[in-house]
């Protein structure tokens, strides 16, 4: 559905809170919301009547969830906007984190007085407006976002993404951090809501002038992270859609006519991104030029090969040397090595295994193989040595999801039954490849657990990668959250798989 190029009206709840009942107080969230409030009304044309502003002890649960679910009766061609200065709360259960927002009434230890992020996600599915963006001055963990990357990605005319609905999220820290609230570039307010301010006040204007969330996204990201004073890293990107809120929609009109053709402006996106190839074409756009064409077969086979070369010329064993002691800054460096060696690959694997036919699988078949073929050391800290399985690991579930949305059955198959040669390890001449990239990945775990955020998971690797690989994945497949499902799935396939197959180096 395509909606207007513009605004039909704006709206906010913009909450702040200092004097909590039950945890510690907060010195600046009163003053980082009042300030966001006056900013939309006096820059962005946000009509005073339509914000609504709950600070300190008018910030209850219910306050918060009532004001929020108000806004199922707006216009579809309406924008909202959600801001949060105040405590974050977060708890990790079996396998994944929940993030939970800490209205002036809550309690950590009552889980029932908080209020989870995704319920508000969940409540944005009731909201008809096309864009709400939540900007949250607040750390806590259990985000999925799409398209997380903190760069610059792609283009899209400023008219096209006022016409695509978008719902989109930046917070101030993860779950391990604590957000900071002082010493940031404005005296009074919060790191986060300083450099935010900033931002929309011009700071990340393009240079016709237009402030969208994307590129208020891009800014904040880079100055909190690099602020001297902050040990936070904020998250941020899409929950849904590929629209863009845009602060100054009404500016579209006061630019210079000779600036634009069409009424279009072309602005950055903040996506994930994909190399390009093929002259202007990313990997994405040629291979999807060539998987559907009988006469661009030879053309597909010579793409997929020579993007194979290129991997295992970055995956040369002399780039990765085993380092003589554990560290935790070093494995965390090797792994993203090894992520970004294949980085191409898993673009090209994800849409084979979603598009190819029968008669195109055996190039899928063919990445596996022939980076099985890389040498592996024989010698040094287990740990480093399980790690050399990582990018075909990765691979394996990129294109194993992928597989499994498309409901094809032959080419998961492929995935965990490629035949390679690992008989001085098994002593059988050719081995499902399940069996060695399983038996060196287990090695990785007590790494995986030491990586940043990963800490306090009880399966941190699958954690992390459930993490790293969504927003490539969401990017070729647009899963949304049935994204989580066919993770799961793919990782219970991966254990039947493996527990139930005769050939096995490591104990069931």
């Amino acid at each position: 559905m395509l909606y207007e190029p513009n605004y039909a009206d704006s709206h906010a709840l913009v909450i702040g809170i200092n004097k909590y009942r039950h945890v510690s107080p907060l010195e600046y969230a009163r003053n980082d919301a009042e300030a966001i409030s006056a900013l939309l009304v006096d820059k962005f044309d946000f009509p005073k009547g339509n914000i609504t502003l709950l600070v300190d002890k008018d910030a209850s649960g219910a306050a918060i969830r009532s004001a929020f679910l108000n806004y199922s009766r707006l216009d579809g061609d309406d924008r909202v906007l959600f801001f949060f200065a105040g405590h974050g709360h977060t708890v990790t259960a079996r396998v994944r984190e929940t993030g939970f927002l800490v209205p002036v009434d809550g309690k950590a230890d009552d889980l029932s007085t908080l209020i989870r992020w995704d319920e508000l996600t969940r409540n944005a599915e009731l909201v008809p407006a096309k864009h709400v963006l939540f900007l949250m001055d607040a750390c806590y963990g259990g985000l999925a976002l799409m398209r997380k990357a903190p760069k610059p990605g792609s283009a899209r005319f400023f008219k096209n993404m006022l016409q695509r609905y978008s719902r989109q999220v930046i917070t101030a820290g993860k779950a391990d951090e604590v957000v900071a609230d002082a010493g940031g570039p404005r005296m009074g307010h919060s790191i986060f809501t300083g450099h935010l301010l900033d931002a929309m006040e011009g700071a990340a204007a393009t240079t016709e002038g237009i402030v969208t969330a994307n590129s208020v996204m891009a800014y904040v990201y880079e100055k909190v992270g690099n602020d001297p004073h902050s040990q936070q890293t904020p998250h941020f990107g899409f929950v849904d859609g590929d629209g863009d809120f845009i602060f100054n929609a009404n500016g579209f009109d006061e630019v210079d006519e000779n600036q634009i053709e069409g009424r279009d402006i072309l602005v950055q996106v903040v996506a994930a991104g994909q190399d390009r190839a093929e002259g202007d074409k990313s990997i994405a756009e040629t291979l999807k030029d060539f998987l559907p064409a009988p006469t661009q077969q030879i053309r597909l086979d010579d793409f997929v090969s020579a993007h194979v070369r290129a991997a295992m010329q970055n995956l040369n064993p002399e780039k990765f040397p085993i380092p003589g002691n554990f560290s935790k800054e070093e494995f965390e460096g090797q792994v993203q090595k090894y992520e970004l060696a294949v980085g191409d690959l898993r673009t090209i694997a994800i849409l084979l295994a979603r598009w190819a036919n029968t008669e195109q699988q055996n190039l899928l078949e063919r990445i596996f193989l022939r980076l099985a073929e890389i040498e592996k050391s024989g010698s040094g800290l287990t740990v480093y040595l399980g790690l050399s399985w990582h990018p075909i690991q990765l691979l394996m579930y990129a294109s194993g999801i992928a597989a499994l949305s498309a409901n094809k059955a032959d080419l998961l198959r492929t995935v965990f039954l490629t035949r390679v040669r690992e008989e001085h390890r098994t002593g059988v001449p050719d081995t499902p490849l399940i069996i060695p990239v399983t038996d060196g990945v287990i090695r990785t775990i007590d790494g995986f657990r030491l990586l940043p955020g990963h800490e306090r998971h009880l399966v941190p690797r699958s954690e992390y990668l459930f993490k790293f690989l969504q927003p490539e994945i969401e990017d070729s497949l647009f899963l949304g959250r049935s994204y989580e499902t066919y993770f799961d799935e793919f990782e219970v396939i991966w254990a039947l798989v493996y527990g139930l197959h005769p050939v096995r180096l490591t104990p069931a």
